[in-house]
């Protein structure tokens, strides 16, 4: 992969307008796709469509020529682990910054689980602080559901929220007390909070390492078996349908559960779902002879699972694709599989992975971008995800047919646990805008 080069945003830049021309703009929330141009204002979009050419800009406007490369919404990542308080050695800020803004991310909403955990004003502010200071991805954080990730005591989720906390989780633990999940979506439901829930039955997950079935077998590894997501996913489907409110089980895995979710939404109830692109692009196999890169958290399964993620993606059972970001030191996934931790880095190529269902013919580019873009911002409530006049200048530059292979050493992130490590991949940034200053641009 070529290299790219970073620049820091700072808030009193001064913006003069920089019009992007002769791009595919391609804005899923307007439906818009045509041949024109992103004129920007200062920190703002000013226009985009295909009135905006070379010939229709004044003079002392910036021309930057896109050469006919795709122009769209920068994408919303709704699932990051960032690291920072607590973990530096795994990841930043700044860091995640770097990869997201490699791959196209302009804002990202990082899960509670740092040192201390995020379940207090003081930590809601620090991550709002030390992001604007670091001037790349915008991050946004979840608030804790419990205090300390413990699933017992509730966090005070109405003060979480008031300082900026955009939903509530317990990151990568499932609330797995009923009486503590009903509580949750009860307060949650009075004030319009929404809880995103780690759908798996923790007492099926225990001392398990990869999916239940004949290839954990073969390996002499103990599984993990679907209906430990079936059964938290049906369990809270029911408790919603008790306690009313907003409901979002994040990376879906399995057949069963997709299959519970689209009954619930047939049903009329306000739940939604993501999946990450280790559960359409990847299934059990890739762990091969022990590859712990592989080793992630919920595990990869079998391939007709992996096929009821695509239909779920196509028919929009599943809203959103996110990244599922969760970076480690080398120390804690080169060791024994069993003693491995989860998860893999994802950020950095969320979006060529992610255009193997466009390429595919299993989405459209409009449909398949609108999954990581508004829908994921508008399910958070952030100022993101748009090419409209007066939003965020926030969008991404990218080749859609671009071919590289991924080579987990030069991905931008600190760690470089990648399931996707020498895949070849088609799909490449090559700038990305934030508040109207490039932060990221490919070298040539």
């Amino acid at each position: 992969m070529a290299q790219g080069m970073w620049t820091h945003a700072k808030p009193d830049d001064r913006l003069g307008p920089v019009a992007y021309v002769n791009a595919r703009l391609i804005d899923p929330a307007t439906g818009l796709d045509t041949i024109g141009g992103v004129l920007t204002s200062g920190e703002k979009i000013a226009a985009a469509g295909a009135e905006v050419t070379a010939p229709n800009i004044g003079s002392d406007t910036e021309i930057i020529d896109c050469g006919g490369l795709c122009l769209a919404p920068g994408l919303v990542d709704i699932r990051v682990q960032i690291r920072e308080p607590g973990q530096e050695h795994k990841g930043t800020i700044e860091s995640a910054g770097r990869a997201a803004t490699a791959g196209g991310v302009t804002s990202m909403v990082c899960l509670p689980n740092t040192i201390p955990v995020i379940a207090d004003m003081s930590v809601v502010e620090f991550m709002a602080r030390r992001a604007r200071l670091i001037g790349l991805t915008k991050v946004y954080p979840y608030g804790a559901v419990t205090k300390e990730l413990e699933g017992k005591e509730l966090a005070e989720m109405g003060v979480l929220a008031q300082a900026g906390a955009v939903a509530f989780t317990d990151g990568i633990h499932a609330i797995a007390d009923t009486q503590t999940m009903r509580r949750a979506l009860s307060y949650a439901d009075t004030f319009g909070l929404l809880i995103v829930q780690h759908p798996e039955e923790p007492s099926l997950a225990a001392d398990t390492a990869m999916n239940e079935g004949e290839i954990a077998m073969r390996l002499g590894l103990p599984g993990v078996p679907t209906v430990a997501e079936t059964i938290m996913v049906e369990r809270d489907i029911r408790l919603l349908e008790h306690t009313g409110g907003r409901l979002h089980f994040a990376h879906v895995s399995t057949a069963a559960a997709i299959e519970a979710i689209r009954r619930a939404k047939d049903r009329g109830l306000n739940v939604t779902c993501d999946t990450a692109p280790p559960y359409f692009a990847l299934n059990e196999t890739s762990i091969g002879d022990y590859r712990t890169f592989a080793k992630l958290s919920p595990p990869l399964r079998s391939e007709e699972d992996r096929l009821a993620v695509v239909e779920g993606l196509k028919d929009d059972t599943i809203d959103i694709i996110a990244s599922d970001h969760a970076p480690h030191d080398e120390d804690s996934k080169r060791q024994p599989f069993m003693q491995a931790a989860y998860g893999g880095v994802g950020v950095e190529t969320l979006l060529p992975v992610s255009l193997e269902l466009y390429h595919n013919g299993q989405l459209s580019l409009s449909d398949l971008l609108a999954k990581l873009t508004h829908v994921p911002a508008d399910l958070m409530d952030l100022p993101a995800g748009r090419l409209q006049p007066d939003s965020a200048a926030d969008f991404t530059l990218f080749d859609p047919d671009r071919a590289w292979k991924i080579d987990a050493d030069d991905l931008a992130s600190k760690a470089k646990n990648s399931p996707f490590d020498g895949r070849p991949v088609q799909g490449l940034v090559k700038r990305t805008v934030i508040d109207g200053r490039t932060v990221y641009q490919l070298e040539k």
